[in-house]
């Protein structure tokens, strides 16, 4: 298991909770994954296949739409592969933000271009904090029915306190670029 992909897990995870298509995998990591990982379609689809041929997930044709969906489902298999992935130790954990790279850089250009990377970055955090504010709210209201929702809650939880730090040091950074 040393050589598996995240994306296989992350895929098996979300199917852990439900039927998905590969379109709806993508909109999920889109909305609820979007604040701590991502995939393209172009490694969805064949991480997918990939699982199928495996044995850890199945896909079927959706009879009953028009456009001859793939619905695909975990497998017992797949279940203990995930189970198993869950056990082991966290490989890495990583920050990547193209905002802190161009500041790394910054002297190249100088104080008013950084300034621009540290608003836009500000005004990105600003826009998306209440989303997870009001999942926070949403997932405290509905505690007591499915035990998921307090993982989920977790995630949320650190997002908001990351979001919230985050936008504490963008007005220390504006202060430090503008000479305060």
């Amino acid at each position: 298991m040393a050589n598996e992909k995240k994306i296989d897990c992350v895929i098996l995870g979300l199917l852990s909770h439900e039927e998905l298509t590969g379109y709806e995998i993508k909109k999920r990591m889109d909305t609820s994954l979007k604040y701590f990982w991502s995939a393209s379609y172009g490694s969805i689809y064949p991480a997918l296949n990939d699982l199928v041929n495996r044995g850890l997930a199945t896909k079927r044709e959706d009879t009953e739409s028009k456009r001859n969906k793939l619905i695909y489902t975990i497998t017992e298999s797949g279940r203990d592969y995930l189970k198993k992935w869950l056990t082991l130790p966290i490989e890495k954990d990583e920050l990547r933000y193209e905002t802190l790279l161009k500041l790394f850089f910054g002297k190249e250009l100088g104080e008013e271009q950084a300034l621009f990377h540290i608003e836009a970055f500000e005004k990105k955090i600003e826009e998306e904090l209440p989303y997870l504010l009001q999942a926070e709210a949403i997932l405290n209201q509905n505690l007591n029915g499915d035990s998921t929702h307090k993982y989920y809650l977790l995630t949320v939880e650190f997002g908001i306190k990351t979001y919230q730090t985050y936008l504490e040091w963008c007005k220390e950074a504006k202060k430090l670029l503008e000479g305060g």
